[in-house]
């Protein structure tokens, strides 16, 4: 699936400015690979379970993760990012 839109939640906003800029060059280039498609095998997407069960997450570094749900079949809302803490 190609992503028609891309949304930022303020905590996203808020989280990926406080990460260190290596990380978030790195989360820039992950995030041009899920343009192009949310199942690139580099970000190792999958969908999460439990009290997370109607988010995605895809990895940015090996610790790090962006926390995502899917709208309306093609709109994405970023909702978080960072180490595995994120699912709690």
């Amino acid at each position: 699936m190609k992503p028609k839109q891309i949304l930022y939640s303020r905590q996203f906003v808020k989280k990926i400015k406080k990460l260190p800029s290596r990380i978030q060059q790195l989360a820039i280039k992950k995030e041009k690979m899920f343009k192009q498609d949310i199942s690139h095998p580099g970000l190792k997407t999958h969908k999460l379970s439990g009290k997370l069960s109607s988010c995605f997450s895809f990895s940015v570094s090996h610790p790090h993760r962006i926390l995502f749900i899917i709208e309306n079949n093609q709109t994405v809302v970023f909702i978080n990012i960072g180490t595995h803490s994120i699912y709690q």
